[in-house]
């Protein structure tokens, strides 16, 4: 009993192993066909797992953005390659029980990639054919794999776990059925490899870093104001006034960053307009650009959190681009897409109200990074960003809320959502361990296009002090903040809230994310020695 445990184990691994190996053809032939057809989000992984995105229900993607901010779509991958890897575990162990169980499994992953491919806003019929030829090739993998486990003598329907029960002892023929069994496996393998690597290599032909560093941006008609001196807190660890493009914070779901062609953008007006409007980028490099001071943040941020920035943008005033299509009466919308498929939604008052709305080229002196939407996006003072904040945008439809949804108005959020009064403490950092006396206690504040008039910071629930602030060049920026405080010895929590130029002050009481954005005074402890 005992010696047949010990050759039963090295036969399950090997099953396993065989499973493991054909999934990996799988994935890397249909890495290969999604190459030759030069469509990144047709391969499986991105596209199960834009799939799972657009499933995933409100809570579970708020709390992926507070654990991994963003590192969300690294981790999403990882998960998802952990579950192939198990499926293909077990797909390997039914194979050798029933080759044909094993073929199944193949062909049912198969036809997850194919059903998660169609279900793509921008999908077409050939979107399907790399997880369609990437099951085909698992499945002729596994059979490859199968028969070479099979002694010489075996018959050609035997059951595989029969087969190997009834394997002879080692000999010439054993030895020579092993090379079989090293050789088959090795040939999978380099398939899989080659067709992973090829595929990469064939998906980086549509790369447009090289065209993005080429590119250059006309100079702006309208300067931005410049920022005042002092706009930056001088206190270590302060956040930086201006937010470097690499450290922006990023919240999407593209999975794959789209990878837009200048050369080859359009862009659409149309909708409830009386005179259509498509456009190249040249053509909207020739119109007046300004230039502008805004900060951006997330619907998704929570209280005392780091999804803002602050940029200077360069990009034409949308304002006057929708009044030259001529939007007709009883529009309230603008349902923006992304070459993606993305859609977003922006109430049309808030772009024609004056505020400096604007299809952005440019931020922080430079082409809009891809990651920030290369070579055009939206940017709406105001407005938390799943509103006001299309990435790759390429289409514009004037419409009504009545009449058209965008992805997460679908998804239970606010139609019409202004960025709320908002302040958190940026130093001393949550825990920190200080010595006592004169302690700087320093923030951001931020309530675009209302501005911030005030921030104040208490200590253990004493009375509220008023914090001096930064000079801004203008209200659509966040604030900076500071005090200073002469700290004692002990445990002790800060807190901090602000007021807006409306009066409006941060209210107490914590709110989540969903369906508008969060509230609540943020509060830090810390222990002073």
């Amino acid at each position: 009993m005992t010696g047949e445990r010990a050759t039963e184990r090295p036969r399950r691994s090997a099953a396993a192993l065989c499973g493991l190996l054909a999934a990996a053809a799988a994935m890397g032939v249909a890495e290969l066909a999604a190459g030759v057809l030069g469509r990144a989000s047709s391969s499986p992984l991105p596209a199960v797992g834009a799939g799972f995105i657009d499933l995933t229900p409100v809570w579970l993607k708020d709390f992926a953005i507070r654990r991994f901010g963003d590192d969300d779509k690294t981790v999403l991958l990882l998960g998802l390659g952990a579950g192939i890897t198990v499926a293909a575990v077990a797909i390997g162990l039914l194979g050798r029980r029933r080759l044909a169980w094993g073929l199944i499994g193949l062909a049912g992953f198969g036809a997850v990639g194919v059903v998660a491919a169609l279900t793509r806003p921008v999908a077409e019929p050939l979107d399907t054919l790399p997880s369609a030829v990437g099951a085909l090739a698992g499945m002729a993998a596994l059979v490859l794999l199968a028969r070479s486990r099979r002694p010489a003598h075996a018959r050609p329907h035997e059951p595989a776990a029969a087969a190997e029960d009834a394997e002879s002892a080692p000999g010439d023929r054993g030895g020579a059925d092993r090379r079989r069994v090293l050789l088959t496996g090795a040939g999978v393998a380099g398939l899989a490899a080659a067709g992973g690597v090829g595929g990469h290599l064939l998906l980086r032909r549509g790369d447009v870093s090289s065209v993005r560093a080429d590119l250059r941006l006309p100079g702006p008609a309208d300067l931005a104001r410049p920022v005042p001196a002092g706009a930056q807190v001088r206190v270590p660890g302060m956040t930086p006034f201006r937010t470097p493009g690499r450290d922006f914070y990023r919240v999407d779901t593209a999975l794959i960053l789209p990878q837009v062609d200048p050369r080859e953008w359009t862009l659409r007006v149309h909708g409830m307009v009386a005179r259509p409007v498509e456009m190249s980028f040249d053509d909207l490099l020739r119109l007046p650009l300004v230039e502008r001071d805004i900060t951006l943040s997330c619907v998704s941020n929570q209280v005392g959190g780091d999804l803002a920035g602050n940029a200077r943008w360069l990009g034409v005033p949308l304002a006057p681009l929708l009044r030259k299509a001529g939007i007709r009466g009883g529009a309230d919308q603008i349902l923006s897409r992304s070459h993606d498929g993305m859609t977003l939604s922006t109430p049309l008052e808030t772009v024609l109200d004056g505020r400096d709305a604007l299809l952005a080229v440019g931020m922080n002196g430079e082409p809009l990074p891809i990651a920030h939407g290369f070579p055009a996006r939206l940017v709406v003072p105001g407005l938390y960003g799943y509103v006001s904040a299309t990435k790759w945008v390429v289409d514009l439809k004037v419409t009504r809320f009545a009449t058209d949804q965008a992805y997460w108005t679908e998804r239970g959020y606010a139609q019409r959502a202004p960025v709320k009064t908002f302040s958190r403490i940026d130093v001393p950092k949550p825990l920190a361990g200080l010595k006592a006396g004169r302690v700087a206690v320093a923030g951001t504040a931020w309530a675009q296009h209302r501005g911030v008039d005030a921030v104040e910071w208490q200590v253990d629930n004493g009375p509220w002090r008023q914090a001096r602030l930064a000079p801004v060049p203008g209200q659509d920026t966040w604030r900076q903040w500071i005090g200073e405080w002469d700290a004692a010895p002990g445990s002790h929590t800060l807190r901090c809230r602000a007021t807006d130029g409306t009066g409006h002050t941060q209210p107490q009481d914590r709110t989540p994310p969903f369906p508008d954005g969060a509230t609540g005074w943020h509060s830090v402890v810390v222990t002073i020695t």
